[in-house]
């Protein structure tokens, strides 16, 4: 059965249409007709129709019986949004329904979503102003703009108004989601990332929430001008990144790590072979040389789950000379590590922490969920010697993504793992709500400033705070 077909089968309430008995729909002799109803032969205008909703359903229910006689797919969207065109300006003219330019193009626009896009959230989601669309249940659709969250007038007409966007979008994907099987993670054609959680887990209904892809991919003068980074910082990192150091990004829920990682990763030199390991491929690299490897879950029988350890390891018998881990989450941090420390310098990775510190403690603990019973000095030794670099990004009070910290890890001294800060952030006002600041050197050079010289890339003093006045 086609997505057309499904569709024509669900009536309002999402519940089997039933076959239209004979007189149904047509007034009985000498009675009243029903509110929204047009009289032929007599042009009614918008406002004559009491509801705009059993107007969109008549005309979008007329236009799925004609697209399934026709057996249209709905993967020749050219061929079928012009269909819907003629259909819809048809329809229109049979019933007589007269509509302004505004409200007839507002009214199929609506259509052609519930039809070929993901109904009232594909306006959010064509937005190129929008980063996440956030449904909470079919009466609460947010979104975040400028890293602040605001409430939309977007709804959905119920819960299984929302199910059917939520099939729209996994079922292409080879996925489900029912009772049995309340959460999932998918992804849009573009990239978007799309985690969904239903009932009876989310209490409020369907919840949708969508990390929208960036359609052009932001750069290092882009994160210069959001204030992320100065010209200094990203001098420094492309150093970092060009002499093989390893790397981690660690922040927050939403602080920008990935957007982050795909900067630093846009350093690269072309001629080397990279692979990226993500749940979700979200990474933009431009390089040519680039193997991309995701994740996959278990399938109904709960087996066939490929997870990120499993890419990790296996990455490692593909010849890689960069391996970019999208996040670190749990044992596969180990196997990160070990990749650092075995010939596979200048690797990259993410993963959630508040301060460079907390970096370190959640990658011992992470190091601890392989399942393997080390003991913590090991543990520690592994981090100190195959991590050189952690960036810290934060998303502050005002929705601005800054780089909080660029943090040396320098080695052991005793069983702690030493650390030196070397650009810090530095808040210096608040101005009509937005956080005035700028990340400035330490004064301290890292130890690390001769592999960076052996690479051939002379940094000025001036970069570490050095002989300049802070």
């Amino acid at each position: 059965m086609s997505i057309l077909s499904r569709m024509e089968g669900k009536g309002k309430d999402g519940g089997e249409r039933r076959p239209r008995e004979e007189g149904e729909g047509h007034p009985p002799p000498g009675g009243e007709r029903r509110p929204g109803a047009v009289t032929a032969g007599r042009p009614r205008s918008l406002k004559d129709n009491a509801n705009l909703k059993d107007l969109k359903e008549r005309v979008q229910s007329k236009l799925l019986v004609e697209l399934d006689q026709n057996n249209i797919s709905t993967s020749q969207k050219d061929e079928i949004r012009h269909h819907i065109e003629e259909l819809f300006n048809n329809i229109l003219a049979e019933e007589s329904i007269v509509l302004g330019r505004k409200e007839r193009q507002a009214l199929f626009e609506q259509i052609v979503a519930e039809i070929l896009g993901y109904g009232p959230i594909s306006v959010l989601l064509e937005d190129d102003s929008i980063s996440e669309v956030m449904v909470n249940g079919p009466k609460a659709v947010f979104v975040e703009r400028k890293g602040q969250l605001t409430r939309t007038n977007v709804t959905f007409e119920s819960d299984e108004h929302v199910m059917r966007i939520i099939d729209r979008i996994v079922a292409p994907l080879g996925r489900r989601v029912d009772e049995s099987s309340p959460l999932v993670d998918a992804r849009l054609p573009d990239g978007s990332r799309v985690n969904v959680v239903i009932r009876p887990i989310a209490l409020c209904g369907p919840t949708i929430t969508i990390r929208k892809f960036e359609k052009d991919p932001l750069t290092t003068k882009d994160l210069i001008r959001f204030g992320t980074m100065t010209p200094e910082i990203a001098d420094f990192l492309r150093a970092c990144v060009i002499a093989r150091l390893n790397m981690v990004v660690s922040g927050g829920t939403g602080s920008g790590k990935t957007t982050l990682l795909n900067v630093l990763s846009g350093f690269i030199p072309n001629d080397e072979r990279i692979i990226t390991v993500e749940n979700a491929a979200e990474l933009q690299l431009q390089q040519e040389h680039v193997v991309t490897l995701e994740s996959r879950p278990a399938n109904i029988e709960g087996t066939g789950a490929i997870t990120i350890q499993d890419l990790v390891v296996n990455c490692l018998r593909m010849r890689p000379e960069r391996i970019i881990v999208g996040e670190c989450r749990s044992g596969e941090a180990l196997d990160m590590l070990q990749a650092m420390n075995t010939g596979h310098d200048g690797s990259l990775t993410t993963l959630h922490a508040n301060t460079p510190r907390d970096a370190i403690s959640r990658l011992e603990v992470m190091c601890l969920m392989a399942g393997m019973e080390l003991p913590t000095k090991a543990i520690r030794e592994q981090i100190a010697s195959a991590v050189q670099v952690i960036c810290q990004q934060s998303r502050l009070r005002d929705g601005s993504r800054r780089i909080m910290y660029i943090t040396e890890v320098q080695g052991m001294e005793g069983e702690m793992i030493t650390m030196s800060d070397i650009f810090e952030f530095e808040q210096t006002g608040l101005e009509a709500g937005r956080i005035i600041g700028r990340i400035r050197p330490t004064g301290i050079r890292p130890k690390f400033i001769d592999r960076i010289e052996e690479a051939g890339i002379h940094l000025p003093p001036s970069v570490f705070g050095v002989g300049s006045r802070r």
